[in-house]
C-alpha cells in the first residue's frame, strides 16, 4: 500500500476510545497519505506500506497533536499594568472605574487594525505550536461592536493562513457590556443577535459563545442569543457557573451546546444534564489560579455522571495570560486532581469533542487528520508531571 510517510519504532498513546486507557501501543506504526492517517497501531499488524519517507522514532512517544479548545488569543494591548495594581492592593472595581478591565482591552482592540491583531496573536499561537498544539479555538469578544467583532474574527481566521495550525473561531459578542450600551443589557443583546446573520453569511464563526454570570448576562439573555444562533445553524458554547451558580451548565445542555466552560459552581443537575446532552465540561485551571479562586469544579460529579472533561488555557489578557497547554495539564492535575489519563484526553480527544471536531482530529485513528506530537519522554505521565519543561521532539500537522 502506497503512502506519503511512515513513522516507525514509536510508542503510541492513541487515545482511541476502543482501546483501554490512553490506548497505548508499545511497538507502533503510523502511516499517512494526503494529510490523513491510513493506519495507526501495532507495527506487527500493519499492512506492507510503500512510503515516500520512513521515519524511525527511536522509541519516542507519539500522541495526537494537542488541541487548545478555549482561548481568547485575539485582542489589543495587554493588562500587565493592572496586574501590578492588583498586586499592590487595588480591587478589580477600582481598576475598572479607572478605565481598566475588559473595557481597556476593548478600547485597544477597537483601535488596532486587523493586521495588528493577527500579528500580536501570532506570538501567542507560536508559543502553543512550540508545545505540539495543532488545533486552537479562538474567540472574539473584545470588540463588542459589529465592526470590531468582525475584524477580530477575520484576524482569527488569518492565523491559519500564517501558520500550520487549524483554527476554530467562536463569536463571543455576549462577553461584556460596552460603555455605549449605557447599562442596557437587553438592548445590547439585541445588537449581538443582529450581528449573527452577517457573521454566519461570511462564514466567520464555527460556534457562538456567551458569558452567563451576574457580572455579564443572565440565562434569559443568553437563551435569546442561543436561539438566534440555533436558527442560523450555528452550534453554541457557554462560559458557565464560573463565579456563581446561575445553572449555566443546565442551560448549555438544554441547547445541546458543544461545551460549557469554567464550571466551578456547577451542581449535580448541571453535570447530569451535560452528560445526557453530550456537552463537554471544559475546565480552565489557568483562570482559577490567576484570580485565586478557591472553589474547584465538581470533578467527582462529572466522573459520576460520565460527563466528558476537557482542559484549555483560556488564554486571555485579564484572567489567564497562559500560553502553555503543558502547564495547563499540570495545573489540572495539581489544582483539580485530574488523573494523567484525564489530562491527556482533555487536551486531545475531549478537546476535539468540545469543538465538534472529534470526527477529524483528537485521536490516532485511520481516517483522521495526521496531526501528531512526538515526544522525548519515557512515559506519558511526564507531560503532566513536569513544569516549565517542553519535551516536544517533532510536531506534525496534516502529515507534514
Amino acid at each position: 500500500m502506497r503512502c506519503d510517510r511512515v513513522w516507525r519504532g514509536a510508542r503510541l498513546a492513541t487515545l482511541d476510545p476502543a482501546r483501554e486507557g490512553l490506548g497505548v501501543v508499545e511497538d507502533g506504526l503510523i502511516a499517512a497519505a494526503d494529510g490523513r492517517i491510513l493506519y495507526a497501531g501495532e507495527a506487527a499488524r500493519a499492512p506492507a506500506f510503500e512510503a515516500g519517507e520512513s521515519i524511525d522514532c527511536e522509541g519516542r512517544w507519539i500522541t495526537p497533536g494537542l488541541i487548545d479548545c478555549h482561548t481568547h488569543l485575539v485582542f489589543g494591548g495587554d493588562r500587565a499594568h493592572e496586574f501590578e495594581l492588583r498586586l499592590s492592593g487595588a480591587s478589580y472595581e477600582e481598576i475598572a472605574r479607572a478605565g481598566g478591565g475588559i473595557i481597556s482591552t476593548m478600547k485597544a482592540t477597537r483601535a488596532a487594525s486587523e493586521q495588528e491583531l493577527a500579528a500580536s496573536a501570532l506570538r501567542r499561537v507560536d508559543a502553543l505550536i512550540a508545545e505540539g498544539v495543532t488545533t486552537v479555538e479562538v474567540k472574539s469578544g473584545y470588540g463588542l461592536s459589529k465592526e470590531a467583532e468582525l475584524k477580530s474574527l477575520r484576524a482569527a481566521r488569518a492565523l491559519s493562513e500564517a501558520r500550520p495550525v487549524s483554527v476554530a473561531t467562536t463569536f463571543l459578542g455576549a462577553h461584556a457590556l460596552p460603555p455605549e450600551a449605557d447599562g442596557d443589557k437587553d438592548a445590547y443583546i439585541g445588537k449581538v443577535i443582529e450581528m449573527l446573520p452577517e457573521i454566519a453569511r461570511a462564514g466567520l464563526a464555527d460556534a457562538v459563545d456567551a458569558f452567563c454570570e451576574g457580572i455579564a448576562f443572565s440565562p434569559e439573555q443568553v437563551a435569546r442569543v442561543f436561539t438566534a444562533a440555533r436558527d442560523l445553524g450555528l452550534p453554541v458554547k457557554l462560559h458557565a457557573d464560573q463565579l456563581s451558580n446561575l445553572h449555566g451548565a443546565k442551560l448549555a445542555a438544554d441547547f445541546g451546546a458543544l461545551s460549557a466552560d469554567h464550571l466551578e459552581h456547577t451542581d449535580e443537575e448541571g453535570a447530569a444534564a451535560m452528560s445526557a446532552a453530550g456537552t463537554v465540561a471544559v475546565l480552565l485551571p489557568g483562570a482559577f489560579y490567576f484570580i485565586r479562586e478557591t472553589k474547584v469544579p465538581p470533578v467527582d460529579l462529572f466522573r459520576r455522571h460520565g460527563t466528558k472533561i476537557a482542559l484549555a488555557t483560556d488564554c486571555n489578557p485579564g484572567t489567564s495570560p497562559l500560553t502553555s497547554l503543558l502547564l495547563t495539564m499540570n495545573m489540572g492535575a495539581t489544582l483539580f486532581r485530574l488523573t494523567v489519563e484525564e489530562c491527556l484526553a482533555g487536551v486531545t480527544r475531549e478537546a476535539a469533542r468540545a469543538l465538534g471536531r472529534l470526527d477529524q482530529v483528537g485521536t490516532l485513528e485511520a481516517g483522521k487528520g495526521c496531526d501528531l506530537a512526538i515526544w522525548d519522554i519515557e512515559r506519558p505521565a511526564e507531560l503532566v508531571y513536569r513544569m516549565g519543561f517542553n519535551p516536544l521532539h517533532t510536531r506534525v500537522w496534516r502529515g507534514q
